[in-house]
């Protein structure tokens, strides 16, 4: 009996060791797939609508005519990003061109002017490697150039002429989450505040005029991503 005992408990370890491995084996796999993305060295791209709110107002005659707008306008936009460490991530932000309408009380829309404001932020991403949500905020510098502006048949009506905006350098800020759906895609939400003051040339009647605007937008992206 003793020794059909002891066969009998040691058949039981043979089956316990066994499911043991495969657990751990289990464990082991779950734990590798939870590493999904922004680790060192990785690099992703996300892209997305992204509306540029100005906080707008203006010096000069143009202050002067009151009630000086900015229209809002929506166009893709791009980011390129690469995790220096775990944490730290370099990103670029780029879009196609933006358009908007340049208006005052008195007169409505009098010009359209078109920019592109590529940004250069680095990055602090908040969790580690194997976290799916990774809130992070951002610093940087934006540099937007002016083009292609001009007025419209009610500017013109109203005297004026020869538009052009002198480009812009300022800083930025950003705050934004990611989440990891699975090894390769994302998807994003964004915020950057930057830091958009330039001087309108233009003539009025014939006389050289130069205008402080401030455009000082919002930006709000809304993107899918995909790792490298």
């Amino acid at each position: 009996m003793w020794v059909y005992s002891s066969r009998f408990y040691n058949h039981n370890d043979g089956a316990d060791m066994k499911k043991l491995t495969v657990a751990a084996l289990a464990v082991a796999t779950l734990l590798s797939g939870s590493a999904f993305a922004h680790e060192a060295g990785e690099f992703f791209m996300r892209a997305g609508s992204a509306t540029v709110r100005p906080t707008e107002g203006a010096g000069g005659t143009l202050g002067s005519l009151g009630g000086f707008s900015v229209t809002n306008n929506t166009q893709l936009g791009l980011t390129f990003t690469y995790m220096a460490t775990d944490n730290i991530g370099v990103e670029l932000l780029a879009a196609t061109p933006f358009r908007h309408k340049i208006g005052t009380r008195a007169t409505g829309d009098i010009a359209t002017v078109h920019h592109l404001p590529p940004t250069l932020m680095a990055q602090w991403y908040f969790g580690d490697a194997s976290s799916k949500f990774r809130p992070y905020v951002g610093a940087g510098i934006n540099y937007t150039t002016f083009f292609d502006n001009g007025f419209n048949d009610h500017g013109k009506e109203a005297g004026l002429s020869d538009l052009s905006l002198k480009d812009s350098w300022g800083a930025a800020g950003q705050v934004g989450v990611d989440y990891l759906i699975n090894r390769d895609w994302l998807v994003n939400m964004s915020v950057w505040y930057m830091d958009i003051d330039t001087t309108a040339n233009y003539k009025l009647g014939g006389a050289q005029q130069h205008d402080s605007v401030r455009l000082d937008p919002w930006v709000f992206m809304f993107s899918a991503g995909y790792r490298f």
